[in-house]
């Protein structure tokens, strides 16, 4: 079957047209939803660990809600995750076919791995998911542990699940891209990777690699005296990288946190970079509300030494 290239939807995104380079942009295409914002791993260059805030999950109600909103204000792609781990949720399958029912053309997920069996899987792709991408952040067990301070074990069922997810594609002839991506975290990395992606290239459509990011400063230090090399912002993709500011994600795509609130953020992990709760605001209200301008403004500016993003910035 043909499966478009994933590569090709990133680059898109972080790129900024001139259309979107003013304080209130038109509706965003891609909207990512966090259903949760739990994870079962630990990851040191992930902020998630430092529990900044409650790891809940998103009411269906107002998932429903929301999803019927985006629908309505032009949005097109939908993101099954923001923060959190989706295949915690037994209801993953219900929430992308409740997407796919209401229309979204293209329904997105990125995952660990390690907890999408054949049958979570199959069910996902049962329901309408459009792309299923796997964080393949590690070269090895070691590296596994050392990074996502989880048992060795898991290593193994995520290595296994990304095969397992092939042969429930190609067994029910699903239209769903499989992908992988991995985090350079230094100028060797890509050398440590190969072995892992040359074993896991054949499953998967496409692999790719993306830079280090700060995570908005909130890991910065620790994974600095690692010795490993930090983006500011959200640059996209290792190989095809957007400045830094203006940051793409304020104006090309949105996300919705589980308790409802609009983030300028990829990283929001402490509610820093909230724009407006979704349930006291319509969402075209919280895209173009005042603050969310003004930081627009500032990052077309190229000063945002007086914003929430001075100190991502600061790496870029």
């Amino acid at each position: 079957m043909a499966i478009g290239k994933i590569t090709d939807r990133i680059d898109a995104i972080t790129v900024i047209s001139d259309e979107r380079s003013v304080p209130a942009p038109p509706c965003p295409r891609s909207v990512k939803i966090e259903l949760t914002a739990r994870c079962n791993f630990n990851c040191s260059f992930c902020a998630t660990g430092y529990k900044l805030r409650d790891k809940r999950d998103m009411e269906w109600d107002f998932y429903l809600k929301l999803l019927k909103e985006l629908k309505t204000a032009g949005v097109e792609e939908i993101g099954m995750f923001y923060l959190g781990e989706s295949f915690i949720l037994p209801w993953l399958p219900d929430a992308i076919k409740a997407a796919k029912d209401e229309g979204f053309e293209y329904v997105f997920l990125t995952t660990n791995g390690s907890l999408c069996t054949s049958d979570k899987v199959r069910a996902c792709m049962e329901a309408g998911l459009d792309s299923l991408k796997f964080s393949l952040n590690y070269a090895d067990e070691d590296q596994f542990k050392s990074i996502a301070l989880v048992k060795g074990s898991l290593f193994q069922d995520m290595t296994n699940n990304v095969k397992e997810a092939h042969a429930v594609r190609e067994e029910g002839r699903y239209k769903c891209g499989l992908y992988g991506s991995y985090i350079r975290y230094d100028g060797q990395q890509g050398d440590r990777m190969a072995s892992m992606v040359n074993e896991l290239e054949p499953f998967l459509d496409e692999v790719y690699a993306l830079p280090l990011y700060s995570q908005a400063d909130l890991v910065s230090v620790d994974e600095k005296n690692r010795g490993w090399e930090i983006r500011g912002g959200n640059p996209g993709r290792a190989d095809n990288m957007q400045p830094a500011m203006p940051c793409w994600s304020l104006f090309t795509e949105a996300r919705v946190t589980y308790e409802g609130h609009l983030s300028a953020c990829c990283f929001d992990h402490d509610g820093r970079f909230r724009m407006g709760d979704l349930n006291e605001v319509g969402f075209m209200d919280a895209w173009t509300s005042p603050e969310f301008q003004a930081l627009r403004q500032a990052h077309l500016n190229r000063d945002v030494s007086a914003t929430v993003c001075k100190d991502c910035v600061a790496y870029a």
